[in-house]
Order: structure tokens, then C-alpha cells, then sequence
């Protein structure tokens, strides 16, 4: 039998069992689901949701700081996307830089002691958020482990 290639490396022969369509939606509404109320948190702060997670990426770095290249790799941005974000989080006061006692070539991003304000509280409600979403998003877990791999 003939094999097809699909979306990657993920081989699907013909007359098998095919991807569970309905788990998949179920699983990817879900996410819309959570996004869609993330959105909404961050944007009641002032902030968009990328801005968000910005911070979220900067809070978990060793000593709450983070390299521009780092960032930009957890953001899995390019390097200059990265900056425009760390731009927009330095003008609102919410991020500052500084170079790198160790290399002076790199530059370190941390939060202001009001950008970790502002990040509990879109912390504590996100948190919030998952727990109210928590049988949803388990459920959509749950029929993804029917399809096959």
C-alpha cells in the first residue's frame, strides 16, 4: 500500500484509521476558548496578550532577567520582534534594560517593580481562568487520546 506524508513526518496509509476530527476541534476550541479570555485580562490591564507572556518569559529566568536573544527565542520570535515587545514594555514602564556585567555585547531585560505588579494580578487571574477552564481543556485532553499515532 502507498504511503502518504501529511503535515510533517507523520505517515497516514490509506484504509486506516484516520485522525479523530471531532477530538481535534474539541481540543483546539478549547484553547480558542482560554485565549479568547486571556485576551480579554490582558487587555482590561492595559496590555495585549503577547505583552503578557512577554513578561511571563522574563519572570522565569534565572533572576527574573533574560537576554534580548533569549527572550526572542522563547517568544520564538525573530530577534527584532523581541525588541519591539521589550520597546513597547520599557515606554509603560513595565520592563527595563541593562547590559551585561559579563558581556557587555548583551543586553538584559527585567521587570520593573510595577511590571511585577501588574503581572501577579494577570498571574492570579489567568490562574483563575485555567481553573474555570480546567474541565474543558481536560475533557479535549482526554479524546485526543483516542487518535491514533
Amino acid at each position: 500500500m502507498a504511503k502518504q506524508v501529511v503535515a510533517g513526518s507523520a505517515e497516514i496509509v490509506p484504509g486506516e484509521d484516520q485522525p479523530n476530527y471531532e477530538s481535534l476541534a474539541r481540543f483546539r476550541f478549547a484553547i480558542r476558548q482560554f485565549l479568547s479570555h486571556s485576551d480579554s485580562i490582558s487587555q482590561a490591564a492595559g496590555i495585549t496578550s503577547q505583552q503578557y507572556q512577554t513578561m511571563l518569559a522574563i519572570r522565569v529566568h534565572d533572576n527574573a532577567e533574560v537576554t534580548l536573544k533569549q527572550l526572542a527565542e522563547d517568544m520564538l520570535l525573530l530577534p527584532h520582534g523581541a525588541v519591539q515587545i521589550v520597546n513597547r514594555l520599557e515606554t509603560m514602564g513595565l520592563v527595563q534594560r541593562r547590559k551585561s556585567s559579563q558581556d557587555g555585547r548583551k543586553v538584559l531585560v527585567s521587570l520593573t517593580a510595577r511590571g511585577r505588579r501588574i503581572l501577579k494580578g494577570l498571574a492570579t487571574a489567568h490562574a483563575i481562568e485555567l481553573r474555570r477552564q480546567e474541565p474543558l481543556l481536560a475533557a479535549s485532553l482526554r479524546h485526543l487520546r483516542v487518535i491514533p499515532r
